[in-house]
């Protein structure tokens, strides 16, 4: 591998879970009215799949609420946006509303919305397919930049 250059390597599904795990921050990508619509979410993994809180207006709730659930994909990541490098994650599942009190109890103290706003739907993503791959290599000069700017 020469300097800057990167390789790109696929994930493991334990990587993957493992990675997810390690930040809060996702988008939830669902269809609302016929039409993709991707929202910033903060997350929790637990045995059972990624957990989400939202608002009970929002578009992902009135999917999810339902004996099928939501076909939806939850990605997060953790790309440096100077040097390209870092890693990619996405579940692909079924949503659905969590309704069962003892769970909704211990969500809400879990999970700390973060946003300024009452939260008070808990979403489970059921984990189907989860695929990731991870940007690896030497640390190139920024992006945007060539050698010798970054140098000096």
């Amino acid at each position: 591998m020469t300097a800057g250059q990167r390789q790109l390597t696929e994930l493991d599904r334990g990587e993957a879970l493992r990675l997810l795990g390690s930040v809060s921050l996702g988008r939830i990508v669902f269809t609302q009215r016929a039409m993709p619509a991707v929202r910033p979410v903060n997350h929790i993994l637990d045995s059972t799949g990624v957990i989400i809180r939202s608002h009970s207006g929002a578009a992902i709730i009135s999917e999810a609420d339902n004996a099928r659930g939501a076909v939806v994909a939850y990605e997060a990541d953790n790309i440096n946006p100077n040097y390209l490098l870092g890693w990619s994650v996405v579940v692909t599942g079924i949503a659905r509303l969590v309704r069962d009190p003892v769970e909704l109890a211990r969500y809400r103290q879990a999970l700390i919305p973060w946003v300024d706003r009452e939260m008070d739907q808990v979403i489970r993503i059921q984990p189907e397919v989860i695929t990731g791959f991870r940007l690896d290599g030497q640390q190139p000069a920024p992006v945007g930049t060539s050698k010798g700017q970054a140098e000096g």
